[in-house]
């Protein structure tokens, strides 16, 4: 299997879905629908979206009906949404201050700082709206209810939003005040929590058992944490042509990150090291899938 060909291949099937939940640029307010637009459209590679539906995948073999088809894909939608909202907040003068993303200007360098924050806003709400779209199919699902409140809590201030609180303080603390433990947290709740909604998520919605979905949290914790610290080694390694954004943007920042404290040979070995556990957890899975094995060793080792 060439994973990037089949990543592709998928991403461009959920674009096609997404597109169908897009608002309409028309009406007084349309710039913010605009900005929503061209900030959800200027790429990416869709991976929550992709790891949602392939777990969904894993246990429930087939889409048994239409209803069942359109509640994982307002989701998948959902997640992508929530993911977009959180780059077009984090790139923003008072966040990071970048003018790139994926090679193109940033949501807040193309419609002002002021549309940047609405858009996100914006792109949040819309992302539950879209969500809740799922009662609508099926409306005495109680799996929607439960993975409703997954994707509430993993997004929100016990989720991303804290862990995006934490790294906003540690941003100007001296390296040695900076333990392994908090930023180590920081990249459980930034980074990892959308992973994790993604993976339990799909297999809720797929009738998973609760071991299972267990399991995938711890799995998405993992990744996540390894994600973030080979994103920090990528900020180092990396270039701009590459990655599409500007290097030695956590340096502009006087972010302290992993590589900082313990080195990039030591950085690259805990990657390493948590692909390892991953991998032996989605061994213990009671069904499996060669494409979800392949995802997450790409999404750690990924060179972009």
């Amino acid at each position: 299997m060439d994973i990037r060909e089949e990543l592709s291949k998928r991403a461009k099937q959920f674009n096609k879905v997404m597109c169908s939940f897009l608002p309409k640029e028309e009406g007084m307010q349309k710039t913010i629908y605009a900005a929503m637009n061209y900030s959800l459209l200027a790429g990416g590679k869709r991976l929550r979206p992709i790891l949602m539906e392939e777990t969904y995948r894993m246990f429930s073999s087939v889409y048994e009906t239409e209803n069942e088809r359109d509640v994982i894909e307002s989701f998948m939608s959902a997640i992508e949404m929530i993911h977009t909202y959180s780059l077009v907040h984090d790139d923003l003068p008072a966040m990071d201050n970048d003018e790139y993303r994926r090679g193109k200007k940033t949501t807040h360098a193309v419609y002002g700082e002021a549309m940047g924050i609405l858009a996100g806003d914006a792109l949040l709400n819309y992302a539950f709206e879209t969500a809740a779209f799922a009662f609508n199919k099926a409306p005495l699902n109680a799996k929607i209810v439960k993975a409703m409140q997954i994707l509430s809590r993993k997004a929100g201030a016990y989720g991303m939003i804290g862990g995006q609180v934490v790294d906003i303080e540690t941003e100007n603390m001296e390296a040695s005040c900076v333990s392994i433990e908090r930023l180590e947290y920081i990249h459980l709740l930034k980074t990892a929590a959308l992973i994790e909604a993604s993976l339990m998520i799909g297999a809720i919605l797929g009738g998973a058992l609760e071991q299972d979905v267990k399991s995938l949290e711890q799995i998405g914790r993992k990744v996540g944490i390894a994600f973030q610290i080979q994103d920090d080694i990528l900020d180092i390694t990396g270039t701009m042509e590459v990655l599409g954004k500007p290097i030695g943007s956590d340096e502009k920042n006087n972010k302290v990150t992993y590589v900082t404290l313990v080195g990039l040979e030591n950085a690259q070995k805990e990657v390493a090291k948590l692909s390892k556990e991953a991998v032996e957890l989605m061994d213990g899975l009671s069904v499996q899938s060669d494409f979800l094995r392949e995802v997450v060793l790409y999404l750690i080792h990924r060179e972009k």
